[in-house]
């Protein structure tokens, strides 16, 4: 940060934000000594203290470089800074003390500890000094408020403020997308990507629950190893997938009701590290998805084979549950479609009873394939006594038969 002196009054104040040095490298530019530039270039890499002696258009060695600038603040990042107050003159200047706050768009937030001490004298050429931390927690302009106040040669309290703007940037995007499983499980996909100016390596991604989910990360293998390998580097620009499934717990699977108002996923719980291993963290809002419009009736198989022999019947179970706010009496029918690979065994036009709002009523089933291939269940229909109207279900379901 810039560094401000004030000479109209007693002390000086100096203000440096405190960050990590940077890798330098020579950038080699080199050509033929009966070229045009002649030994120019290579006089010039042998001035350059980041070039290796003898090796200079060979090797490109790295060295630590001192931060010239402010440079870049990423939101989840933590701002460093050193405040010192130096007495100048030829006496002593009596109580002085130093207070910092960070101004931004929404709140005032205290920052130095001197604040809460009490003042104290600055003998010829002493300092007063402190160091703040600050993990930046919003985006866009923030100013540095120092003030510092001390006792003038007339016995008045003399006060002076100095102000530092800086930004504060985005530093990742976060994407995410949903898929409602039929067996009420959520996926979750989140692609994270690097926006900032340099590499980051991405330390931790996960995916903290809501009160209504238990989750599952899908980024390990069956050792526990992540995919990703032992490191996740990104360059600028350059992103990464994680997936996570989510299952209700079990108080709300049994209310279909609950099941549909389940709209609240969890936060994403992001920590990176970017220039010599300085941390972020950044955590977002409260992930929503678009839960499934079940209708009236909701239908879903289970204990379904992935696999069939051609020919050979299988079993599995349909479950029927009512989401609506009535009583139905439903007609179970089995259709025989055109050009079906399946047919149905067992009796169509079942009656399943009274079945009350929120209440669950399971049925057998029993079919043959006739032909191999990846082929979706067909021709279940269900008839609503009252409304006189029905429901097909085609697209729910397939199976592999070989």
């Amino acid at each position: 940060m810039d560094t401000k002196e004030v000479v109209e009054h007693l002390v000086a104040l100096k203000v440096m934000r405190l960050t990590k040095p940077a890798l330098i490298s020579p950038k080699i530019v080199t050509c033929d000594f009966k070229d045009l530039p002649g030994n120019i270039l290579n006089n010039f890499l042998k001035d350059d203290a980041t070039s290796v002696v003898q090796l200079e258009t060979v090797t490109a060695g790295q060295f630590l470089l001192l931060p010239q600038s402010f440079g870049n603040i990423y939101l989840g990042e933590t701002f460093s800074c050193y405040i010192c107050v130096h007495n100048e003159t030829s006496q002593p200047v009596q109580s002085v003390s130093i207070k910092a706050d960070l101004q931004t768009s929404s709140q005032r937030i205290p920052l130095t500890t001197q604040q809460n001490q009490s003042p104290i004298m600055l003998d010829v050429d002493e300092t007063l000094s402190d160091v703040i931390h600050h993990e930046v927690k919003d985006l866009g302009t923030h100013i540095l408020v120092c003030e510092v106040t001390y006792m003038s040669n007339y016995n008045t309290l003399s006060s002076f403020r100095k102000f530092f703007k800086f930004e504060v940037m985005k530093p990742l995007d976060v994407k995410t997308k949903f898929y409602n499983a039929e067996s009420d499980d959520v996926f979750v996909e989140a692609q994270v990507q690097n926006i900032t100016s340099g590499p980051i390596i991405l330390e931790q991604v996960s995916l903290e629950s809501s009160n209504q989910f238990t989750v599952k990360s899908l980024n390990e293998d069956n050792n526990g190893l992540s995919v990703f390998g032992e490191v996740t580097l990104l360059q600028p620009q350059e992103s990464c997938q994680y997936l996570y499934c989510l299952t209700p717990k079990e108080n709300i699977t049994k209310d279909i009701k609950l099941i549909a108002a389940a709209k609240n996923i969890g936060k994403l719980d992001i920590v990176w590290r970017s220039n010599l291993g300085e941390k972020g963290r950044l955590q977002t809002s409260q992930l929503q998805r678009m839960t499934p419009d079940y209708g009236d009736i909701r239908v879903t198989y289970e204990n379904l084979p992935s696999k069939i022999p051609v020919d050979e019947p299988f079993n599995f179970r349909c479950k029927v549950v009512n989401a609506s706010d009535r009583t139905l009496d439903l007609i179970l029918k089995l259709r025989t479609l055109q050009d079906c690979s399946l047919l149905w065994c067992g009796i169509s036009n079942r009656k399943l009873g009274p079945l009350e709002p929120g209440n669950v009523t399971y049925v057998n089933l029993t079919a043959i394939p006739i032909t191999s291939g990846l082929h979706n269940i067909t021709g279940v229909s269900l008839v609503d006594l009252f409304l006189k109207r029905t429901y097909d279900y085609d697209d729910l379901a397939s199976v592999y038969v070989y």
